[in-house]
């Protein structure tokens, strides 16, 4: 399986083979169906269709429907001001219709509409003072009438690319499609009622009716179940050849795990018991473990995560623990300190910060396994970082690591196992397209000593009113953050806006005010966090770098300015960043009025819940499966067909559909085995395909 099947190599070809695709328009086709190939003009479905299959007299055309009509072109009536319409009257044996062109060229238009010839014109019937007429309508003569398409799909499109460029683009491309061979198991096909996958495409781009733009259509059905099956399989593939990569027997820490429980100054959760347990099996098997510890925020993963690097480092081996920030890097520090002090156990912490010597000495004391536990960002598992014998890896917020970084990562040394940990609770189907190769544990529990947060909304009119109750509760003793959003068109725009509010409370509660943002140098956020941890500061105005994991329990108030501009999860991560004591705590939402329909649900939600699992299925549900895990960053799935929030079921069959695959015949080899290895190579599942290659 070295090479991709001959088959598929006319969907592979450059759109700018299709004709009228040329250099220019081809770059922005690229920009708007995400990739530069034929397959990925097929994989661009329409949203909406223009039936103009309805033909009537003048006289009886329905006012908002769209008419298809023969008329006799009758006279020009052309406009001396450029902004006014340019109108041709038409007539039939029922009556007359204007046709409304704006910005018109006259020489054009009297060229497409000669007087006294009949023309054949198409559009939307609108009736204006009693008369009817159609704005901008298609047009072709009696004998080309056939040129215009009795329905005409709308794609979603993109500035500079008109629905007519990319629908003949993909008129073209849908003679490119060649018949595959069938990698759906029969019975299953035949029960759904679906096609063959090339007459499934053509009938994508051929809709007739408004049922066929239906997610659960058959045709669209089928499409997002081959995406979803070639997802799962190449899942299902990468945790079985994980699997039998040896990996090593750890006995269940005790000696190490009691210094540590003596020192914890709380009792753990039976989530987190319960979660332990199944670590800890996890790691006791000579099989290699992979495994996801689901948390939502404050449900004390990093003392599970603690707990079960000691079984690594009793065992005589290295345990470490990755963040994606160098703020959370260190705080990981601090969170383990006390505890591994307990325990006598050497840690050291590395970061893109330490360079030349100290990196030296920090990379030295790794790899002759002085350092027990090692600490850090990505820099830990950069190419010149050698390790003495790593037992456990830990990688927390792991949405922000794709599959590819957790095979580099465990290739690290052989057999590793792998403990991947987030505060981002992740419904049930996107975990599945995210993280199908990993087992999954839950901490679905608060530590018992939690009071619920308060949540309040705000209209920004009533931000004085929040800055005065702030006042009041600062004399109290209490710690607050303040969020401005991140203004993605302008990294500039959001710095003024974070630096504004930052001022504007500088003037009411001087120099206790602080500020932190992602364009300081790490030196400058450490200093500005840790001055807020001991006490320096009241209040922290921040962009949503403080979303994940920043720990300051004496902070009691999370202030999220336009709040409307936020995701639930995202809202909920930061909200998690108080409630982290025992003190009562509070969010208040600010927010733009008038709110949209989509907002104020979002806000109503925070509003009523804490549980960040229901949290996360109603964000999927509002704005669909991209964005919950950013998954710009995240090496994430992106789908084209396939939509998590009506093709949920699809996806579970998928996974056992694959689990079978697997079982049955894990290389793939028998008759629908090869059809599946076409399937891969269609969606381009590099890491499935890897393992074929390596056999």
């Amino acid at each position: 399986m070295n090479q991709r099947p001959f088959d598929l190599d006319p969907l592979f070809r450059s759109i700018t083979v299709l004709s009228g695709v040329g250099p220019r328009n081809g770059k922005l086709l690229e920009k708007l169906i995400g990739g530069p190939k034929v397959l990925d003009l097929l994989l661009h479905a329409p949203i909406d269709f223009i039936d103009r299959r309805f033909s009537c007299p003048i006289a009886s055309a329905p006012n908002g429907k769209i008419v298809t009509m023969e008329v006799s072109i009758d006279s020009h009536i052309p406009n001396a001001r450029k902004s006014l319409p340019y109108r041709v009257k038409a007539t039939d044996d029922s009556g007359e219709i204007s046709l409304v062109f704006f910005h018109a060229n006259k020489g054009w238009i009297e060229k497409l509409l000669p007087v006294g010839k009949n023309m054949v014109v198409s559009g939307k019937v609108e009736y204006f003072q009693g008369f009817p007429q159609i704005i901008h309508p298609e047009i072709a003569k009696p004998e080309e009438r056939a040129s215009l398409e009795t329905v005409e799909p709308i794609y979603p499109l993109t500035q500079g690319v008109t629905n007519k460029t990319l629908r003949k683009a993909i008129k073209n491309a849908l003679d490119f499609i060649p018949k595959l061979p069938e990698w759906l198991d029969g019975a299953h096909k035949t029960q759904n009622g679906w096609g063959e996958w090339h007459s499934c495409i053509n009938a994508l781009h051929n809709p007739m009716s408004e049922a066929e733009l239906e997610p659960m259509h058959k045709t669209r059905a089928r499409l997002a179940y081959d995406e979803l099956l070639a997802n799962q399989l190449t899942l299902a593939i990468v945790r079985d050849r994980q699997s039998k990569i040896n990996g090593r027997a750890f006995p269940t820490s005790t000696n190490l795990r009691q210094k540590v429980e003596n020192v914890l100054p709380f009792i753990l959760t039976g989530a987190q018991k319960r979660s332990l347990f199944e670590i800890d099996e996890g790691m006791r098997s000579p099989k290699k473990m992979l495994r996801l510890l689901q948390g939502d925020v404050g449900s004390g993963k990093t003392v599970v995560a603690c707990l079960a690097m000691l079984n690594a480092v009793e065992a005589g081996g290295q345990a470490a623990i990755m963040a994606p920030t160098e703020i959370l890097a260190r705080q990981h520090e601090v969170s383990l300190k006390t505890w591994l002090d307990a325990a006598n156990i050497n840690y050291v912490t590395l970061t893109g910060r330490d360079k030349g010597k100290s990196r030296g000495e920090i990379l030295e004391q790794i790899a002759n396994g002085k350092a027990q536990i090692i600490i850090g960002t990505h820099a830990i598992f950069q190419k010149d970082v050698e390790y003495h014998d790593l037992g456990l890896a830990v990688i927390d917020e792991q949405h922000r690591f794709g599959v590819h970084q957790r095979l580099e990562l465990s290739n690290k040394n052989k057999g590793t196992d792998i403990l991947v940990m987030t505060a981002t609770p992740i419904p049930r189907t996107l975990a599945l397209t995210a993280y199908g190769d990993l087992e999954v544990s839950k901490l679905d529990e608060k530590p018992p000593n939690r009071k619920p947060i308060e949540t309040l909304l705000f209209s920004n009119e009533k931000i004085e009113q929040v800055v005065a109750g702030l006042k009041r509760k600062i004399l109290e003793g209490v710690r607050a953050y303040w969020v401005c959003p991140l203004v993605e068109e302008s990294e500039l725009m959001n710095l003024t806006s974070v630096e504004e509010r930052f001022d504007i409370l500088q003037q009411s509660f001087g120099k206790r005010v602080g500020l932190i943002h992602g364009r300081m140098k790490p030196t400058e956020k450490d200093a500005v966090m840790a001055s807020f941890k001991a006490g320096d500061l009241d209040i922290l105005v921040a962009t949503t770098v403080i979303e994940v994991g920043v720990n300051v329990p004496e902070a009691t108030i999370m202030v999220i300015e336009h709040a409307e501009h936020f995701g639930l999860s995202q809202l909920h991560q930061l909200r998690g960043r108080v409630g982290r004591g025992s003190e009562q705590s509070y969010c208040f939402l600010l927010y733009a009025s008038p709110l949209g329909k989509t907002a104020t649900e979002r806000l109503n939600i925070m509003r009523n819940t804490e549980d960040g699992f229901l949290i996360a299925e109603k964000d999927l549900e509002l704005r669909g499966g991209g964005d919950i895990l950013g998954t710009k960053q995240s090496g994430m799935t992106e789908f084209k067909i396939a939509d998590l929030t009506a093709h949920g079921d699809l996806l579970s069959t998928a996974r056992d559909d694959a689990k079978l695959i697997i079982n049955k015949d894990p290389k793939l080899e028998n008759t629908r085995g090869k059809a599946l290895k076409t399937l891969l190579y269609l969606f381009e599942r590099d890491q499935a395909i890897q393992y074929f290659r390596g056999g």
